[in-house]
């Protein structure tokens, strides 16, 4: 069974540039902990990768992040172990053989395509809505699930409230 569907509703907060999403990354890197899990959903281009890239830098991880369509997962080592995810093409099953469970028990996965995600796997998540609204802006929707998902939603509030002053 997939995850849960990312309503429209939610917590909305945009971003005006590709470098205005990292930063909200950025912020919210410092929420998050072992075990989180954060579903990223959005068409193609909506910035959830820029978003990761954000993550990234705020968890200290080196290098460039890169999308892991082809991949389909691409690590990262910092603070916590990046767990960066791209479902597009798998379903329940498919996505089960790539051993999150362990994963999340290390680090924290970030999942493109999240909707696809096993269910039991999205239960204590912040999701992540993406609306392209203009060639720069991007419209994010955040909801969340379970006590952990609503406790990184404040952490997103904030770190939204943090990044637009940067």
């Amino acid at each position: 069974m997939s995850g849960p569907a990312v309503a429209p509703e939610g917590d909305l907060r945009a971003t005006a540039s590709p470098e205005a999403t990292e930063r909200l990354g950025e912020a919210l890197a410092g929420s998050l902990a072992a075990g989180d899990v954060l579903l990223l959903v959005g068409p193609l281009g909506a910035g959830k990768t820029c978003l990761v890239a954000g993550l990234a830098r705020g968890l200290g991880c080196p290098g460039r992040v890169r999308s892991p369509s082809f991949t389909l997962v691409n690590e990262y080592e910092g603070r916590l172990p990046l767990f960066h995810l791209d479902l597009y093409r798998l379903q329940g099953p498919e996505a089960e053989a790539l051993g999150l469970e362990e994963r999340l028990e290390r680090g924290v996965l970030a999942v493109e395509w999240g909707e696809r995600l096993p269910r039991h796997l999205c239960q204590q998540a912040l999701a992540l809505r993406f609306e392209i609204a203009t060639a720069t802006e991007r419209r994010i929707h955040a909801s969340g699930e379970g006590a952990r998902g609503r406790q990184l939603l404040d952490g997103f509030r904030a770190a939204a409230a943090k990044a637009a002053w940067r």
